[in-house]
């Protein structure tokens, strides 16, 4: 076995329908994989996309998250090499090969990931320096308007995005890692999420783990996949959304997790 997919799907059946429908129809003679399915307590009815499909379908009884839901996959899977894949995303044959090449051929790679590009083909920001604390208030509150210089060396706008290069972390929408590799000592790691972050920055916290066991997180450009990205935790304004959008307090909660857990300074 080559590669293992692993989605996790949550109250995503239309979308998960159309990102399964790329996979299995893209060219992957190159590639013997299987394609592994977590419906996340969503409520969602799989059983004939499994059948039409014939992947591996695991079913969670509670809504375990992003991290915990794919780590679910990743124990199960069977290959080397992983592809995290959002249910949201289109990936075509020759992005699979790009990112797969890379990865195993090289072995200083420890987690490789595409160029992503929203449904009408503009580009998707999936590329990040590690933030300071403050980050998440200045791209969401006015302050990011006084503190522009920092907000833009956080979202790498000085990068054009074109070519491959070595970052600090990637948007986990598409992200390709290998399972285990041997360290220094004999020992062997195995890149799992933190499951203390129930969404957002689970992303950025697994990317920070490789890096510290002596792998390089790798942005490649050639390899393309769509994302229809929606930020639930920025659909209203930050001054309305503390009142009425759970989601943002999520993602607070993981912002204060993951600075406790790596210090306040990037």
């Amino acid at each position: 076995m080559d590669l293992s997919i692993i989605i996790v799907n949550y109250r995503s059946r239309f979308k998960l329908e159309n990102c399964l429908n790329s996979i299995y129809g893209a060219d992957l003679s190159f590639l013997n994989y299987e394609v592994i399915v977590v419906e996340n307590a969503s409520g969602d009815e799989l059983f004939d996309l499994q059948e039409k499909y014939n992947f591996n379908l695991m079913i969670s009884n509670k809504n375990l998250g992003m991290g915990e839901g794919n780590n679910l996959g990743i124990k199960e899977a069977r290959a080397q090499h992983i592809l995290i894949l959002n249910p949201d995303t289109v990936i075509n044959s020759e992005a699979f090969k790009i990112l797969f090449e890379r990865l195993s051929s090289e072995a200083d790679i420890g987690l490789i990931g595409p160029k992503l590009v929203y449904p009408d083909g503009s580009l998707q920001s999936s590329c990040s320096r590690f933030p300071i604390f403050f980050v998440p208030i200045l791209r969401r509150t006015f302050l990011g308007e006084f503190f522009k210089k920092t907000r833009d060396i956080f979202m790498m706008t000085d990068f054009d995005h074109k070519t491959t290069r070595e970052v600090d972390w990637l948007m986990g929408s598409c992200l390709m890692l290998k399972k285990s590799w041997a360290l220094e000592n004999g020992e062997i790691y195995q890149p799992m999420f933190d499951s203390r972050y129930f969404m957002y920055f689970e992303d950025i916290d697994l990317c920070r783990e490789i890096k510290k066991h002596g792998k390089k997180i790798v942005y490649e450009p050639r390899a393309v996949v769509i994302h229809d990205h929606a930020r639930d935790s920025a659909k209203n304004p930050w001054y309305i959304a503390l009142f009425k959008d759970k989601i943002t307090w999520v993602h607070i909660f993981s912002w204060l997790k993951y600075f406790m857990k790596w210090g306040f300074r990037s």
